[in-house]
């Protein structure tokens, strides 16, 4: 008998609700898109360990994508709104409802961003379940924790499924203090068999991308053995040393702050990306939010707000370069935050061909009812220079090793590593460094990069009554520091239960 890659999806829709299933209609496999496995007893012989570890780092391409998980980890965060211009972007709510906060358990992001996490975890499955060597062996388990820790921060709960297990074999359902003890164990036991890489042009994991993952996971450990998930939060220094001797370690895999902030997201290696995608490409962050009449040609999306815009100094080179039209495709476009009148790539003024008026960015935006031409548009990757998605930087690991050498009691330590790194960019150093100073600078340094939810949870201000911004008036309730489990999720497994406020 024999089964497909297709049907293990279906396996895994009775564990997690239709992995795979929501983005298609047509059921039927195909001998051209299906790897076959033999089944004996029930039970689907694994792949080609080699070929499934590929496809697993080729998998990392749903980050790039602008909806499911990217945007929960980001639409619902302080840095970017996506606002409904006309019947443009309008979607029946499905952005606003992640911006202000509203959404519920049919949220068709929620359900798809569980399905592309839970999916993936269970692919890593399979390479253990085979002939894997001890380095296919690491990067399964680097990805299970990698996949792990998603799923325990987005939903707080993780089922966990064997790759041997039959169809009506419902997962067991892992607690979120389980889950970041499992999630740092993966990835510490993986370790040892990664390889050693510096700086390059990186598609899979390695020690510096353990370690990287690791800073992340032991600051935020805190808030995932919390008894309320919205704190407060009791942070151990035991957890926090090993945030910092983490981010030593990926320091010394040869790893520094490049020079050039933009170049961290061009075409090319550089001295910071640890993790890049292989498959999948960063054009999707340039389209959502470039005009239809810049010179590219975009999707007139998504935005920034002024809080962000407004937290930068004015030379901060983080903040933009303007850009250079000289006639080349696309160096009418700027790099960073573009404001005001926008040019083609001949120089010349754009005129925003709807209305016949010039095409300025202004730093005012409504979440419903915003012209064409409100809001600030975001680019980190420029669309003449870039080619690979960003998973892992180094900069990270060093705010993470910050952050905990603060609430560790050592500011004057924080702000030495922080200047290192404004310094290294080109920046002002700074006096002093208090939490909300930290908060700030990792969104200067991170922003759009899908971790600002992550940082608002830790720092206690994506609930409560500082969870209000632009497009947002209202605090939110506690308990959307979780997002619930989708209905179709809880349906397929009763060993899965609602979160709380749902």
């Amino acid at each position: 008998m024999i089964i497909t890659r297709r049907n293990l999806g279906i396996m895994a829709f009775a564990a997690f609700a239709a992995v795979g299933l929501t983005n298609c209609t047509d059921l039927e496999p195909e001998d051209s898109d299906s790897v076959f496995r033999e089944q004996v007893d029930g039970v689907a012989i694994p792949g080609n360990p080699g070929e499934l570890v590929n496809a697993a780092y080729n998998n990392l391409a749903v980050f790039t994508d602008q909806a499911n998980v990217y945007s929960l980890m980001q639409h619902s965060s302080d840095e970017l709104i996506p606002p409904t211009r006309g019947v443009d972007w309008g979607d029946n709510g499905v952005w606003r409802t992640l911006h202000a906060h509203t959404w519920d358990p049919t949220h068709a992001f929620v359900l798809s961003g569980w399905n592309d996490m839970n999916g993936r975890l269970f692919a890593t499955q399979e390479i253990l379940a085979g002939d894997a060597t001890p380095q296919q062996q690491a990067d399964a388990r680097f990805l299970q924790g990698f996949y792990t820790w998603h799923i325990l921060d987005l939903f707080g709960q993780v089922p966990f499924r064997e790759f041997t297990d039959g169809v009506d074999d419902l997962p067991r359902v892992i607690s979120r203090a389980d889950a970041i003890d499992q999630a740092i164990e993966n990835v510490e036991s993986a370790i040892g068999s990664l390889p050693s890489q510096g700086p390059g042009l990186n598609v899979q994991g390695s020690k510096a991308a353990a370690y990287n993952m690791l800073t992340r996971m032991y600051l935020n450990k805190a808030v995932y053995q919390a008894s309320n998930p919205a704190g407060p939060y009791e942070f151990d220094n035991a957890d926090l040393q090993k945030v910092v001797e983490y981010a030593d370690l990926v320091t010394a895999e040869g790893y520094s702050f490049e020079d050039d902030y933009f170049s961290i997201f061009e075409a090319g290696d550089n001295s910071e990306v640890i993790l890049y995608s292989n498959n999948g490409s960063p054009q999707n962050r340039y389209y959502m939010t470039l005009h239809y009449d810049s010179p590219l040609s975009g999707w007139n999306g998504f935005t920034t707000i002024a809080e962000l815009y407004d937290s930068f100094d004015e030379n901060d080179p983080r903040f933009g370069e303007d850009a250079d039209p000289d006639g080349t495709q696309f160096s009418g476009i700027g790099t960073g935050f573009l404001e005001g009148q926008q040019f083609s790539d001949n120089g010349d003024p754009i005129i925003e061909q709807r209305g016949q008026t010039p095409l300025i960015f202004t730093k005012e935006v409504p979440l419903a009812g915003a012209t064409v031409t409100q809001g600030i548009r975001v680019i980190k990757y420029h669309p003449g220079r870039s080619d690979k998605y960003v998973i892992m930087r180094y900069a990270e690991s060093q705010l993470n090793k910050a952050e905990a050498m603060f609430r560790m009691g050592d500011a004057e330590g924080a702000r030495q590593v922080i200047n290192e790194m404004r310094t290294a960019r080109g920046g002002d150093e700074v006096d002093s460094v208090d939490e909300d100073f930290l908060l700030d600078e990792r969104a200067r340094e991170l922003y759009w990069e899908g971790l600002r939810r992550v940082d608002q949870v830790r720092f206690g201000t994506f609930t409560g009554d500082e969870s209000t911004w632009t497009g947002k008036d209202t605090p939110s309730d506690a308990s959307r520091v979780l997002f619930p489990i989708p209905q179709q999720a809880i349906d397929s497994n009763p060993n899965l239960s609602q979160n709380p406020g749902y």
